[in-house]
């Protein structure tokens, strides 16, 4: 299996492009996003795949947090605006939630985020171990069909990875309103290293409930809260 076929294969991730950007958000891509994204994470830009020092991206030896898929974005900035001495790194690489998450920054006037538009393991895989001390997932894309599951971001080729980044005693918070993702979550996270700290129906108190979470309350589904703690 080849190295491209190897990261096709591997995409838990849908369809990369939605509906057409405006003319101002294409202008956020071709303005900011070269700026915030992280140096050494694309295949392109570090083919080797050599470890990336997470205090280059921020400057400083600041706790760094991480955000799988951050959709629209409304949640990564409320957490950066929230801790501004926290770095923020969030991975999307579907192309509207990038555009419409660097208007946001824009904004809000936030500036310790730093934004990869592609798949989350390709941070991974550049990351050192122990350096996340806090990640979230929140609404991942549900892959209802059961022939796609392991698409899901909650197997182990995804969780075992993700362990490895984040220090012990890490956090890692997620949010869903699939039954079915929450008792896979439930199944597959603590065999990759993590801890069942608090699950139900309460938010976290710093939550900021998300364009997706308001479309499945408007919808009768009913979000679900995760707390994991990292070994």
């Amino acid at each position: 299996m080849t190295e491209t076929t190897e990261r096709e294969w591997r995409n838990f991730y849908g369809r990369r492009h939605g509906k057409t950007l405006r003319t101002s958000q294409r202008g956020y891509l071709d303005e900011d996003l070269a700026r915030l994204a992280p140096k050494g994470v694309s295949h392109e830009d570090n083919p080797a795949r050599q470890p990336i020092d997470p205090a280059e991206i921020f400057g400083d030896a600041r706790p760094v947090w991480l955000e799988i898929g951050f959709g629209g974005g409304e949640h990564m900035v409320h957490m950066a605006a929230r801790y501004p001495d926290i770095g923020l790194i969030g991975c999307e690489p579907f192309v509207n939630g990038v555009a419409m998450l660097l208007g946001k920054i824009r904004q809000a006037g936030v500036e310790n985020l730093a934004v990869y538009p592609g798949d989350v393991r390709d941070l991974f895989d550049v990351l050192p171990d122990g350096s996340i001390s806090k990640a979230f997932l929140n609404y991942p894309d549900p892959w209802p069909k059961k022939r796609h599951h392991r698409r899901r971001f909650v197997t182990q080729g995804h969780l075992v990875p993700l362990a490895r980044v984040m220090r012990p005693g890490a956090e890692f918070r997620v949010a869903t309103d699939i039954p079915d993702y929450v008792r896979q979550t439930l199944e597959e996270v603590p065999q990759a290293g993590f801890d069942l700290i608090a699950e139900g129906g309460t938010p976290w108190e710093d939550w900021l409930s998300t364009r997706y979470e308001q479309k499945a309350l408007r919808e009768g589904r009913v979000p679900h809260y995760v707390t994991f703690r990292r070994r």
